[in-house]
């Protein structure tokens, strides 16, 4: 909601708002000048001409209730998104199961370096703007697009951009072969160029046959893709290859976040970016720079020897991809302590979790954070630990107090040299900073 708040502000709008909690991004809004009331009441409401809500409020929220009955029109954020990607001429929409929020990082890198004044949406915070938004006035915007609900199906995308394909938020789409079909649709919306990844089979299924009228682009790994990479130099938390457009060397890439899947992210934004006429220059120097956004593998510090870095995976792909990066960096034991998200996606997806989890030294598990669902599945923590090889859990009823418990085990367990890597999309981060606190503390 923050970067909508933003982009509105900045085209003038007045705005209110509500949210149950105090956090930063609250303080942020508060101090554009935009009055937030704390906790959602039905009094929030009055004066409003337009009310948006996220997918994450209850259908009984008494906010939500009150808006439904006030004649005012309401819309859920992605409706509302749809709207400001249809005011760009150049709107830029970057899909995928995984990696979203890292790619549309980079593209909105390399635009800042150059000097464009792009509008953007984030998932995630960006060093570079300060935020997970900007309000430009350039006719470029880079845009999330998440496959929730279908929610990206209400965005207006000029360029379409698939990072990969994956089964994930079954509850809603029951299979793969649905999850596809939706990304079809999504790439049908462009009215420019669509970007796939050559090397993901069911990318590549989603637009084979779909009668899409505008360019596909392929990136990828390997020479079949029209970008790609070549000649991968790999070391430590950094890399350099050769970025390859049409079998003809562009320039030499550097990055300084680890792991293929960024390498990935980083052909797939500077393809992107070269389409809407970034330069070579601008490209390399705008992925050198980019450090990583907020909660992708992102260090937070380290204290007694003790490396403490969060992750926002919280699907089993991602969640191997993260641990099998991080087990390569040459830490002596990695830690992964996940936050499941969600009843339907862990019960749905358990052995893929457990498996993906185990790749792990030592694996920690806390409460499942419900988020928007009930738990009409009867799944527990504990189902997901039994399946995990030597996983302990806390499953405590008051909230933070699993993070307390599991901090207090992580303390009296790890050793100098290890990585503990807090993994999940709920408020996971907050364990990895009482950590640290309680790591520096025992030093002192």
């Amino acid at each position: 909601m923050y970067p909508l708040a933003q982009i509105l502000h900045g085209q003038g709008y007045k705005l209110t708002g509500s949210d149950n909690n105090d956090t930063e991004t609250l303080q942020a809004v508060k101090n554009m000048g935009i009055p937030v009331f704390l906790g959602h009441n039905e009094d929030n409401i009055k004066g409003a001409d337009l009310i948006v809500h996220t997918a994450a409020i209850m259908e009984d929220n008494p906010e939500l209730k009150a808006a439904r009955k006030s004649g005012v029109p309401v819309l859920e954020r992605s409706k509302l998104l749809g709207i400001i990607t249809g005011m760009y001429e150049n709107a830029y929409c970057v899909s995928g199961t995984h990696g979203k929020t890292t790619a549309s990082s980079m593209l909105t890198q390399i635009f800042v370096e150059q000097g464009t004044d792009i509008t953007a949406v984030i998932g995630g915070k960006l060093p570079c703007i300060n935020g997970s938004g900007r309000f430009g006035k350039s006719d470029i915007m880079v845009c999330e697009a998440c496959e929730f609900r279908d929610h990206y199906l209400n965005l207006n995308p000029d360029v379409c951009i698939i990072l990969n394909i994956d089964a994930d938020h079954l509850d809603y789409f029951g299979t793969l072969e649905n999850v596809i079909k939706s990304f079809r649709k999504f790439a049908k919306k462009a009215s420019k160029a669509v970007f796939i990844n050559g090397d993901d089979e069911n990318s590549v299924k989603a637009v084979s046959g779909a009668e899409i009228t505008v360019e596909i682009i392929t990136f990828g790994l390997n020479g079949k893709n029209s970008w790609y990479a070549e000649n991968i130099r790999k070391s430590g938390l950094s890399c350099e290859y050769e970025l390859i457009n049409g079998g003809k060397k562009v320039c030499d890439i550097k990055l300084n976040v680890p792991g293929e899947h960024n390498i990935l992210n980083s052909v797939a934004a500077a393809a992107a970016a070269f389409y809407a006429g970034a330069d070579v220059k601008s490209i390399a120097k705008g992925l050198e720079s980019f450090r990583g956004a907020g909660r992708r593998f992102e260090k937070y510090g380290e204290a007694n020897g003790i490396t403490v870095v969060d992750d926002y995976a919280h699907h089993p792909a991602e969640i191997e991809v993260t641990l099998k990066t991080a087990v390569k960096l040459g830490y002596k034991h990695v830690w992964a302590v996940h936050q499941p998200f969600t009843f339907s996606r862990t019960a749905m997806l358990l052995d893929d979790f457990a498996e993906a989890l185990s790749i792990a030294d030592r694996v920690v598990l806390t409460s499942i954070m419900g988020s928007r669902e009930k738990n009409t599945f009867g799944i527990h923590t504990r189902d997901l630990a039994e399946k995990t090889a030597g996983a302990v859990w806390f499953e405590e009823e008051e909230h933070d107090r699993n993070f307390e418990l599991a901090c207090d085990y992580i303390c009296k367990n790890a050793v100098p040299g290890d990585l503990v890597i807090t993994l999940g999309c709920g408020d996971i981060n907050k364990l990895a900073r009482i950590l640290l606190h309680k790591l520096v503390s025992v030093n002192n």
